[in-house]
């Protein structure tokens, strides 16, 4: 396990490194939240979507 004031050392030392590592924090955790999230919605509306009907309704030329 890593020791707690090596990661102080990496991360929080100086103000611009711990405002680094908390939007990269944040942003990463956002991009899987919201690719998480589209997954499940996708899984339970299978077939309700318009991406799932739209052969139904459109011909191709």
């Amino acid at each position: 396990m890593a020791n707690p004031r090596s990661l102080y050392n990496a991360f929080f030392r100086t103000n611009w490194q711990m405002l680094g590592f908390v939007f990269t924090s944040a942003f990463a955790f956002e991009m899987f939240f919201d690719s998480s999230m589209n997954k499940v919605w996708d899984r339970l509306n299978r077939g309700r979507q318009w991406k799932d009907i739209r052969h139904r309704y459109v011909q191709d030329e």
